[in-house]
């Protein structure tokens, strides 16, 4: 609710209001105690829940992360590989802009050429196996392909058969036109439509000179190939808009800041908070222990079919620690949630939160642009798992639903108030701004038990947002910041797999 008349309301909304002068609590009679014992055991519990989350992350096995991994895979790198060939198709200066914000096609190939040989490791399957020969094939090593097919032959069907078609498509013997077309068959009773078969059967039909069935399959896969260029270039679009708005307003917030204005300021400072730093953290301890308990519970016990509950655990987790927040730490300051976040500003000043936000989405773009450049000169990448997710892809409607009001909700609004709003603030009352930034980003980003890139991609965004909070005074700039991110990497993933 947007509120000018500047009055102190019950509900997220749009309005400044100053704090209450009251007495402090924290240092009177009625001062809350905690034990030092229990902070303790909450501690140890909270990094034994941590160290539990990484040393599963760090140590199970990945593709055990679904149900079907070889169905994930086969979408996920026949779709991107669709989505390169539409790109063959464009002008040069897009396919330059693509390679400059998205990465070089030879980087992606390589990458699914070791996600698919990690898949046949894992499950020695035999479409695998084959799926991995056409993409050797495709990218530029024919040979490592007719290597792998030559010992084939001596194994249980169906590998003989994909034996010979590897043979007969990359290989230098003669395929005459008749059995061109025993094969044509016998790969489409195999190998599903995609991407995979449209290239094996173009080199089928081209090895044999079937010039119209060769132009037929390459029509299609052009066709294919658009189409989902298509949808990417509409995400990658309003990403170079944001990019490029938001870089001009942070020139601009720069050169204010030179000249000594704040032009960022939306609330009253947030941080350090009024409270003291040993209430602070006996409260973010307890909290935070309690509420990975109820979480870990909720999540044991809910029915897995159940998406909807499911989503609740986020609240779930952070519930109990804004509730003992609130109790301990907000209401003796004579604030609520509403002021003691920040979560109220002025009709007036709805531009510039728009500018910040823009601005804080170009700075994270920029973040990820450097990383991106600096992962591929190392050879570094995600793992494939670590941004497929099933109920975006292949999900009903309503559990689709469910799963972007968990990301682009749940997650900003709590975890903006948990990491920021309470962990960055505590940290803020003995630390200087960038440490204190460090600090809860990296538990931040522990916390999503991701690889190292992932991690790195994390703790970008979590100092970001929590310099954010340190410079406006309100969490709502970090929180939109934050949905903004979710949600445009929810639209890729969904645009390219779903």
């Amino acid at each position: 609710m947007i509120d000018a008349s500047g009055q102190e309301g019950g509900q997220i909304g749009f309005a400044e209001t100053g704090r209450v002068e009251t007495p402090s609590p924290f240092n009177g009679p009625d001062r809350p105690r905690f034990s030092f014992g229990v902070s303790l055991f909450a501690a140890l519990l909270l990094c034994t829940a941590l160290g539990a989350l990484l040393w599963l992350s760090a140590n199970s096995p990945k593709l055990d992360r679904f149900e079907d991994p070889e169905r994930a895979l086969d979408l996920m790198v026949g779709r991107t590989m669709e989505a390169q060939d539409g790109l063959l198709l464009a002008p040069d200066w897009q396919q330059q802009l693509t390679d400059w914000t998205s990465g070089s096609n030879e980087v992606e190939r390589a990458q699914a050429i070791q996600w698919y040989q990690e898949l046949v490791a894992a499950t020695d399957s035999p479409p695998a196996k084959l799926r991995l020969a056409i993409l050797q094939a495709e990218s530029g090593s024919p040979s490592e392909a007719l290597a792998s097919a030559s010992a084939w032959v001596r194994e249980d069907a169906p590998l003989p058969l994909y034996a010979e078609l590897i043979a007969a498509a990359y290989g230098e013997g003669p395929l005459t036109r008749e059995r061109e077309l025993e094969l044509q068959t016998a790969l489409a009773e195999d190998l599903p439509a995609g991407w995979f078969y449209n290239h094996l059967a173009a080199a089928l039909a081209e090895r044999a000179g079937d010039v119209a069935l060769g132009a037929t399959v390459r029509e299609q896969m052009h066709v294919r190939g658009a189409r989902i260029q298509g949808g990417a270039q509409l995400i990658t679009a309003l990403e170079l808009l944001g990019w490029i708005g938001g870089s001009f307003l942070l020139l601009r917030f720069a050169w204010l800041g030179i000249r000594g204005r704040d032009g960022l300021r939306l609330h009253q400072r947030g941080v350090p908070p009024p409270w003291p730093g040993g209430i602070g953290a006996a409260v973010l301890l307890r909290g935070g222990a309690l509420g990975a308990v109820l979480s870990l519970a909720f999540m044991s016990l809910a029915p897995a079919e159940h998406v909807s509950l499911r989503a609740m655990a986020i609240p779930m987790a952070n519930l109990p620690l804004l509730g003992m927040a609130y109790y301990y730490l907000l209401r003796p300051s004579g604030l609520n949630i509403v002021t003691g976040f920040g979560l109220q500003i002025q009709w007036r000043q709805v531009g510039r939160l728009a500018s910040v936000v823009l601005a804080a989405i170009a700075a994270g773009l920029w973040g990820e642009w450097v990383m991106g450049q600096v992962a591929e000169s190392l050879e570094l990448a995600n793992h494939w798992t670590e941004w497929f997710d099933p109920d975006l892809v292949w999900a009903s409607g309503s559990v689709l639903t469910i799963s972007l009001l968990e990301y682009v909700v749940f997650a900003p609004v709590f975890e903006e108030l948990a990491f920021r709003g309470i962990l960055y603030a505590i940290l803020r009352r003995r630390l200087n701004p960038l440490p204190a930034a460090l600090i809860s980003a990296s538990i931040f980003a522990l916390a999503h038990g991701y690889g190292l890139i992932g991690f790195i991609s994390v703790l970008w965004s979590g100092v970001l947002w929590a310099w954010l909070y340190e410079r406006t005074g309100s969490l709502i700039p970090g929180m939109i910041a934050h949905a903004t991110n979710n949600l445009l990497v929810c639209l890729a993933v969904m645009t390219l797999l779903r």
